[in-house]
């Protein structure tokens, strides 16, 4: 096995990419662009990586010997996406380096795994409870006391798998809700704004974080990521303290996402880890000297780390499958705001709330970026639907 490998794969390499979404098709184009070859390792062919893939391998994420076939000839594997079996991410490894180690997939996959690592090392979450039975949830409820959030503690994203508990007649239902499976409690956290830092860590333990971006939500799924954040120096250079320690504790080589909550009284609480690239840092594609897709790639290949200090203000808009709703939307209008850039994933059924593309923009000031990507999506709307 070559997990300890340091020599650095070279542009020509063959890179491997477990997951076939958006994330893997910009780290695709992000690596051909700078000579490397592609293989996306995926259990769904119609896939937006696929487009830009030299090879294609189409199986189970279950298959130990599909796994062991499709890494032949790589140099590395690195992985897109984190609801994939961590057994998927141990069977690539006895066969090629996986960066970050399938280890780190299985930590921060699972929320109990997750916080009880953030709270062993002596980082900052708020306060939770594992639960597993009707009666432990009823326990944890009033241990950490209402409200709070009930969340399952695998494959939960965008909302999905959470119940918020606001009286004790909620307990019940959201327990049977969420059908009866593992969870975490967490309590809920009274927050002024809700961030997140991309960073990556090279071979050789060197961390270099992207700027904090401030993220607004809107049902439960990222709306708009805006740079700079616009708050305290001393609350920025915490975030990326945090995110840097967290890398390096995790033993990540590659990129990975913290996000945060600033509470009112201005502390910052670890929320998630997403062991990949995120939603929030794909205004770094336009905003800064080295995308998060750029640096994946730069990282997992042992190569230095690139510049991250973004060269202007920048926002970062979804677009969801209900910009499709009334009909096509409207792309040149929105292209018609200055600044506005559109990334479509190649996705070829819209559904709502299903991540479909995005618009970023650079301006003088972060104020007129998020102006500039929120107009720009208004302007999708058919002008049919708009009047």
């Amino acid at each position: 096995m070559k997990t300890h490998d340091t020599a650095p794969i070279l542009p020509g390499g063959l890179l491997g990419v477990l997951g076939g979404g958006q994330l893997g098709a910009m780290f695709a184009a992000a690596a051909r662009r700078m000579g490397y070859r592609v293989a996306v390792i995926t259990d769904t062919a119609d896939c937006p990586a696929a487009q830009h893939a030299d090879r294609l391998h189409v199986g189970s994420y279950d298959d130990s010997a599909f796994l062991t076939a499709a890494a032949s000839e790589l140099a590395v594997v690195t992985f897109e996406f984190e609801n994939v079996p961590a057994a998927a991410g141990e069977a690539l490894a006895a066969a090629v380096p996986v960066r970050p180690h399938p280890r780190v997939l299985f930590i921060t996959q699972n929320r109990a795994r997750e916080k009880a690592f953030l709270t062993e090392r002596g980082i900052p979450c708020g306060r939770y409870a594992v639960v597993e039975s009707a009666a432990e949830l009823e326990s944890a409820v009033a241990q950490i006391g209402l409200p709070a959030v009930l969340k399952t503690a695998a494959f939960g994203y965008d909302g999905k798998g959470q119940r918020l508990l606001r009286e004790p007649d909620d307990v019940v239902s959201a327990w049977e809700s969420l059908g009866g499976a593992a969870c975490v409690l967490e309590e809920w956290i009274d927050f002024s704004c809700e961030l997140s830092v991309v960073a990556a860590r090279g071979l050789d333990g060197a961390v270099n974080a992207f700027p904090a971006a401030r993220n607004d939500h809107a049902n439960h799924i990222l709306d708009v990521s805006s740079v700079p954040a616009g708050l305290p120096i001393e609350v920025l250079g915490e975030a990326e303290h945090l995110a840097a320690t967290v890398l390096s504790e995790l033993d990540v080589v590659g990129v990975a996402c913290v996000e945060f909550f600033l509470t009112t009284d201005s502390r910052l609480l670890v929320n998630e880890i997403a062991p990949r690239t995120h939603n929030s840092g794909h205004l770094t594609i336009e905003a800064c000297p080295t995308s998060q897709f750029e640096q994946q790639v730069r990282a997992i290949c042992g190569l230095p780390l690139g510049e991250t200090t973004p060269l202007a203000p920048a926002a970062m808009a979804n677009l969801l499958g209900d910009c499709w709703s009334a009909g096509t939307p409207n792309w040149a209008a929105a292209l018609a705001v200055p600044g506005v850039n559109l990334h479509l994933y190649g996705k070829a059924e819209p559904r709502p709330g299903r991540k479909m593309g995005h618009l970023t923009a650079t301006a003088m000031t972060v104020d007129q970026a998020i102006a500039a990507v929120r107009q720009a999506r208004e302007a999708l709307r058919p002008e049919e639907a708009a009047n």
